[in-house]
């Protein structure tokens, strides 16, 4: 599936939020950062960037999946 070129960074943050459970603990400069528990505590830093690169938007997307034990695709349609 290819990669979005026009997501921002704080979209792609308000989509985790509400949809994979991540909360918004913190904002060092322009990097937004994340935290869940479930099902395991994982800490992730989004750049409030505009719009993101594609590498950073597969950084981003290969971690929540590894996280989530789910697939890239199934993050991606929901963003």
């Amino acid at each position: 599936m290819r990669l979005p070129r026009d997501l921002f960074g704080r979209d792609v943050a308000n989509a985790l939020c509400t949809r994979w459970g991540y909360v918004k603990v913190n904002q060092v400069g322009s990097h937004i950062i994340l935290q869940t528990d479930v099902p395991k505590h994982h800490r992730l830093s989004v750049p409030d960037h505009k719009p993101l690169r594609t590498g950073t938007l597969n950084a981003i997307l290969r971690e929540v999946s590894a996280a989530k034990g789910v697939s890239r695709e199934d993050i991606l349609n929901t963003l």
